[in-house]
């Protein structure tokens, strides 16, 4: 069997590299199937999962399951298996609908619990990140690390590019900070791939009470973060593009301010905008619908700016903040949502006293740069 899968690997990824002329063919770790089906073989295996965890067409799941391996326990992060789930919604699986026990780990269940690992002798994480410290699909990786080590179930980490992997940037969190948008002190832009973030999870002794996972990783083939990539499936129903994607560092820290951004219109992460915004020429409204449900303001026009049309360009820039606030001029533009996402008490206050990019910068470069230098030595991509 295991010929049957590297021949057809050959012929599905390898045609595309004869052409001297043609870049070689970027395949993630669950493309490499022929690396990591003798990991998976005779065991009960456990897949944390979504919609983006797909061999060219066809999901994880389905693949692993017709080529013998036993599927026991198939657990899901924010947004759900399909990846359609509004943000900061529950999700509740009928398990008698699929051939595996479909486990949530969101809401009040973030960590698997000892019986819902039970009977498993490895679990495989494949699920696709954006590079950014608040996309919580990384905190679910340090959770089902952190559970795999206390229960001695060791972890296959499947590899995917990170869109935003060819910088670092931003304040690192402040760890009386954290929360589920932000489980360990990386900066907002960490430039690593989940297999290197789960490195250096175990490296630097994150987990609970330092304990380490017995962690592997199938690594990306003919990438490194020099390279751009365009992610094949929207990684969450708000992040439907490259531009989406690569503005999302920037942008979601307005999530903790009054501001809409573009939930529930078709170019969330792409816009920003408020009913009061004064001078705009840009407006939008947002109304609810899959992956949005009850947006801010809906069915309210709002006036603001737009970045639609843009090319992407893959930087951290605090200026739209800036610039929004003080348009804004009012005192409950921020949240108290906002700290949680910016990672420090000090950012909020050094916009409201008028500190320009350039100066708030300078007071996160000390930390930033000694994330930097711990970075290198978990770093598969260099």
């Amino acid at each position: 069997m295991l010929r049957l899968i590297t021949l057809f690997a050959i012929i599905v990824f390898g045609c595309s590299t004869q052409n001297p002329k043609q870049p070689e063919l970027v395949l993630t770790g669950a493309d490499q199937i022929e690396k990591y089906l003798p990991k998976l073989q005779g065991k009960s295996v456990g897949l944390t999962v979504n919609h983006s965890s797909k061999i060219t067409t066809t999901h994880i799941t389905d693949t692993l399951i017709s080529l013998g391996i036993n599927v026991a326990k198939v657990l899901t992060p924010e947004h759900g298996f399909t990846g359609t789930v509004s943000d900061g919604t529950e999700v509740k699986y009928d398990s008698t609908l699929a051939p595996y026990e479909l486990i949530s780990l969101y809401g009040k269940n973030k960590k698997p619990t000892v019986e819902q690992l039970d009977g498993l002798e490895i679990m495989v994480f494949d699920i696709q990140d954006v590079g950014a410290r608040f996309y919580t699909y990384i905190s679910t990786m340090y959770y089902v690390m952190e559970a795999c080590a206390e229960n001695d179930i060791p972890m296959l980490i499947l590899d995917r590019p990170n869109p935003n992997g060819s910088y670092v940037d931003g304040p690192v969190l402040d760890m009386s900070l954290s929360s589920f948008v932000g489980i360990a002190p990386l900066p907002i832009v960490h430039g690593m791939t989940v297999g290197e973030l789960a490195k250096m999870f175990n490296g630097e002794k994150w987990l609970k009470n330092g304990v380490q996972c017995d962690l592997d990783v199938i690594t990306i083939k003919n990438w490194d973060h020099s390279k751009p990539y365009s992610l094949p499936i929207k990684p969450s129903p708000n992040l439907p593009d490259d531009l989406s994607i690569s503005l999302y560092p920037s942008l979601c820290l307005f999530e903790g301010t009054i501001m809409s951004v573009g939930r529930g219109t078709d170019y969330a992460f792409q816009q920003i905008g408020h009913p009061e915004y004064p001078e705009a020429k840009h407006a939008f409204t947002p109304t609810s619908r899959e992956g949005a449900k009850w947006p801010p303001y809906e069915d309210l026009l709002c006036y603001g700016r737009s970045w639609i049309d843009e090319k992407p360009s893959y930087s951290f820039t605090l200026q739209p903040l800036i610039e929004a606030y003080q348009k804004m001029d009012r005192d409950d533009f921020f949240n108290d949502y906002f700290k949680r996402l910016a990672g420090t008490n000090q950012l909020q206050k050094q916009i409201e006293s008028g500190m320009s990019e350039d100066e708030i910068r300078k007071t996160w470069t000390e930390k930033l740069d000694k994330f930097k230098e711990a970075r290198i030595k978990y770093l598969l991509y260099k």
